[in-house]
Order: structure tokens, then C-alpha cells, then sequence
């Protein structure tokens, strides 16, 4: 195939050291694939005949870090821009299902580029030969279809997460995944118990934020269900509501997909029902869930934990899953008072979460609630457009002016001022120092 592939000016540097000393070198995996398809790689790696310490005297001369000298990888600085450069090699077993026992350098591309998971990053490119690719990966991403090189059942065996990660390509890109490539995936998924829960969460987190989300785990929930088993119970389970044409799981899918692709929304999104089957009840007028918040809040904890997840986003996605279910009356007082409670940037989301939410449920509401989520969406930055006072740092009085005024100190202080910033949400007091001094003088009489 001939093509040109626009190389920045550190990477070409660093090819064009390599071949200078005699050693065949190019650019290799992601950054080819991206660049085939259209758009600028985020990683440049290079992959060369040169031996690590080869390599290192090659580039004495610039900044060197031993990424991973027994497997080959030497990091080069070139103005700046780290390149992560790579002995051609075979890898030997993978005892572990992650990571070879060994690895023995070889002067072969072709046989480097087939210990690789997939097609379509086994392919390699150098300015003076082309683009190198002996498994057809170029055809495969024509087709948008994720393929393993060789046998699948061998790469996923070499490499548990690869599992994951062909699902989370096929998300981001959009792609298919071959057939053998995705029977190969369910029929080994257990592989995936035992890797580490932070490598899970990466794969998921990006699998979820994928155009293609909904598709993918509609067709693989068993792959997601052998890493969150709490999560199972939602397939199939029917929520005889009118409000809700969809069982739990399905719902659940089409939330994922119409919120924004951000990994708190999303996370928030897969989680936000999770406890409906545990807490269904049945009467005349059909199937209920009270307290399913409440529930979900504490499965979404427990997956967020299994997962390793970092303390802000799970923080914030356990915040959102309690409060999903607010009944939103569409007025400027509830948004401010739920801003002054969570924040504006949790309203936000919580608003998001909650138009993708009815977004998900039967066709005959569909409309009408959707727009009126988006009327509170634009009231919430309508509010923010105006600066209205919605936190008490906002308030144009402060704690120490209700000292000075006698208020008592300590939690008086924070009583007095969140009773003013109530009375200027209501709309009963102005946010004027005037005006809120004099309110304050009876809130503190009280205290």
C-alpha cells in the first residue's frame, strides 16, 4: 500500500538515527493505524533491528530512559517529546496471562509484528519502505472490524486484558469484531479474573465512553458480567411499568449511550439502576422500585471498589447514582438549592444524567421529558450566565460580619448563613449587605 504518513519531527529524528547506524527502524502499532485512518496520533513508538543498548548508544546524546530494557524498550526525549523505542522481538510464554516470561530479540519485523493482539495494530510504516503489513490490518480497518493476529484464542490466552481491550476498540472506533475474534473473547473471559483490577477499570472506563458502548455490551454482557457479576441480575428482568419499555438492562444501555461520553456520566449511567431487581414490588398499577437509589448506590460502591476505581470519580459517581431519581420540579429554586447542596458541576451532571436517563424509557414520555430536562439544563446556565447566588460563599455578608453583629461563634455562624442564602434563593432577601444584615440581625436573635 503507498501512502505518506506525516511524521513529527522528534520521530523522524529518531528513525532516521537508527537507520544512520545501520539499523532497519519504524513506526509501529497505534500511531499507524490512527494516521491510516484519518486522524493525528497521540503516541508515536518505534520499533527497530537495533538492541536496547544499541539503541542507547545511538542516542547517547539525548535524554535515555530504560523503560523496559528486558523486554526491549528504551524511551528517547527528542525536543521534548518522549518516543518509546523497541527492539524487534518474540515473546515466550505467558505463564500469567499477561506478560511474557521471556522474550528473545529477533532481525524479523514481520515476526515482531505477529506477537501483537490485533490486525490492525500490527502494522508498521517507515518513510523509505511503506507500510509494512503482513496480517492485513489496512483491510480490516477499510472494513472496521477488529481481527486478532493469528489464532485468537492463542492471543487472548497470551493476554487476558486483550479480551477488553478488542471491546474497547470496537467501542471507541465504532468497529466490528470478527466473528472467531469475539467467540474467542466469550468463550475465555474468566482469563479476566486475573488481572488487576486498575488494568480492568482503564479498559472499561474507555469501552464506556466508546460511540459504540451500547452495541458492544448489549452483545458482550457476559465478557462485563465475569468482572461485575452484581450487574447481572438487570438482563432480561422485565419492569412492567409503562414508563419503561425496556427491561432494566436494556434500559440501562440506552442511558449509557445518551449521556456524554465522560467517564463519570457513564459509569454513572451503567450503575444508576443496578439495584431495581432487588427491591421490585408489584400492584395494580405495575411494577415498582422504591429505594432503588438508595440500593444502586451501594452496589455502585461495591463495583467501584472491586475496580480500584480513584476516590473523586467513584465519590462523584456514587453522588449521582443516589441522586438520580430526584423528582425535578423545573424551578430556579430546586436547581439553586441543589446547587447550593452538591455544587454546580454535580448539578450539571446529575441533570445530564438524568435527561439520558428518561431518554432510555418508553417512547410515549420520551419527548415530553427530555425537553423538559433540557429546560432545566438551560435554567442551570441561565443561573450561572446571571452569577445568582447559589453557594454562601456568594453571599455578599460574611461569618465574620455575623461575629461582629454577636452572632455566636462556631456552627452558629454556618446555621445563620446558610438560613440567608435559603431566604435570597426564595427570593425573600436581595444579596445586599444591607439587606442581608438585616436578616441576619433576627437569625441571630434566635440563636
Amino acid at each position: 500500500m503507498t501512502l505518506h504518513i506525516d511524521i513529527p519531527a522528534p520521530v523522524q529524528t529518531a528513525l532516521e538515527r537508527l537507520h544512520a547506524a545501520g539499523f532497519p527502524a519504524y513506526i509501529v502499532g497505534g500511531c499507524v493505524r490512527d494516521a491510516l485512518r484519518g486522524c493525528r496520533p497521540h503516541d508515536w513508538d518505534c520499533t527497530t533491528a537495533a538492541r536496547p543498548e544499541e539503541i542507547c548508544a545511538c542516542f547517547r546524546d539525548y535524554h535515555v530512559i530504560g523503560t523496559g530494557l528486558q523486554h526491549g524498550t528504551v524511551t528517547v526525549v527528542i525536543d521534548r517529546m518522549p518516543i518509546e523505542i523497541t527492539t524487534f522481538r518474540i515473546d515466550g510464554v505467558y505463564a500469567d496471562h499477561r506478560r511474557p516470561d521471556s522474550v528473545t530479540f529477533t532481525d524479523s519485523l514481520e515476526d515482531d509484528l505477529s506477537r501483537r493482539d490485533f490486525t490492525v495494530n500490527a502494522m508498521a510504516y517507515a518513510p523509505e519502505r511503506g507500510l509494512v503489513d503482513p496480517f492485513h490490518g489496512a483491510d480490516d480497518l477499510a472494513q472496521r472490524r477488529i481481527v486478532c493476529v493469528g489464532d485468537a484464542a492463542a492471543r487472548f490466552n497470551e493476554d487476558g486484558l486483550r479480551i477488553l481491550r478488542a471491546l474497547r476498540f470496537a467501542s471507541v472506533l465504532d468497529f466490528a469484531i470478527a466473528p472467531e475474534t469475539g467467540d474467542a473473547a466469550l468463550a475465555l473471559r474468566g482469563l479476566l479474573r486475573d488481572i488487576s483490577a486498575e488494568r480492568i477499570c482503564a479498559e472499561l472506563t474507555k469501552l464506556l465512553c466508546g460511540a459504540a458502548a451500547e452495541r458492544i455490551l448489549t452483545d458482550y454482557a457476559e465478557v462485563l458480567f465475569t468482572v461485575l457479576p452484581e450487574l447481572r441480575p438487570m438482563q432480561g428482568f422485565d419492569q412492567h411499568n409503562p414508563h419503561h419499555e425496556y427491561d432494566v438492562w436494556t434500559h440501562t444501555l440506552k442511558a449509557v449511550a445518551a449521556a456524554p461520553p465522560e467517564p463519570v456520566l457513564r459509569w454513572a449511567a451503567l450503575l444508576h439502576d443496578a439495584g431495581k431487581p432487588h427491591c421490585y414490588t408489584e400492584d395494580e398499577r405495575g411494577g415498582h422500585f422504591y429505594r432503588h437509589g438508595e440500593i444502586s448506590e451501594q452496589i455502585a460502591a461495591r463495583a467501584m471498589q472491586t475496580l480500584k476505581c480513584d476516590r473523586k470519580t467513584a465519590d462523584r459517581v456514587l453522588l449521582l447514582v443516589r441522586l438520580h431519581d430526584t423528582v425535578w420540579s423545573g424551578k430556579a429554586r430546586q436547581i439553586k438549592r441543589t446547587v447550593s447542596h452538591i455544587g454546580i458541576e454535580a448539578t450539571r451532571q446529575l441533570l445530564l444524567l438524568h435527561r439520558a436517563d428518561v431518554t432510555a424509557q418508553a417512547a410515549a414520555f420520551r419527548a415530553e421529558r427530555v425537553a423538559h430536562a433540557d429546560a432545566m439544563l438551560a435554567e442551570l446556565d441561565a443561573l450561572e450566565a446571571q452569577d445568582a447566588c447559589m453557594s454562601v460563599g456568594q453571599l455578599a455578608l460574611r461569618g465574620n460580619d455575623l461575629i461582629a453583629m454577636g452572632c455566636p461563634q462556631g456552627r452558629a455562624v454556618g446555621r445563620v448563613l446558610n438560613a440567608l442564602l435559603g431566604q435570597v434563593m426564595d427570593g425573600t432577601v436581595e444579596n445586599t449587605r444591607a439587606a442581608l444584615t438585616e436578616a441576619a440581625k433576627a437569625l441571630i436573635a434566635e440563636e
